[in-house]
């Protein structure tokens, strides 16, 4: 059934709450072998200095080298973290793997708390023939 949500989407955590955080963060890989898209959702609660960025990078294989996604392969944009506003972006790439990054510039001494989750968006159909 279409409307069923919970059958077609799946959600996976590439950035884990934790205290705040002053350096750049890496996300762990999100394996999106037989999906048909992903929903990557940055959720920042509360950012009290440094800029925090967040971005989307990509790979074949889970622990070979990352590299940033083009823009052609994101519906949507993204910018500097702010409190409280959540950003989203859709990875219409190609690669199997894909990880949540966030940035952090401008020496902050207390940071910014913050998460980040996949929606995984499957099964993947048959092609039509």
């Amino acid at each position: 059934m279409m409307n069923d949500m919970k059958s077609n989407f799946d959600v996976k955590r590439t950035i884990a709450p934790a205290a705040a955080r002053t350096t750049t963060t890496t996300g762990a890989a999100v394996d999106l072998a037989h999906c048909n898209g992903a929903l990557v959702v940055f959720d920042p609660a509360t950012i009290t200095d440094g800029t925090h960025t967040p971005s989307v990078t990509e790979c074949d294989t889970s622990g070979g080298t990352y590299t940033a996604v083009a823009a052609a392969d994101l519906i949507g944009t993204l910018a500097a973290l702010a409190t409280d506003v959540q950003q989203r972006v859709s990875y219409i790439g190609k690669k199997q793997f894909i990880k949540g990054v966030i940035t952090v510039t401008g020496s902050p001494s207390t940071g910014g708390v913050y998460d980040a989750v996949v929606v995984r968006g499957y099964p993947r159909k048959a092609p039509l023939s």
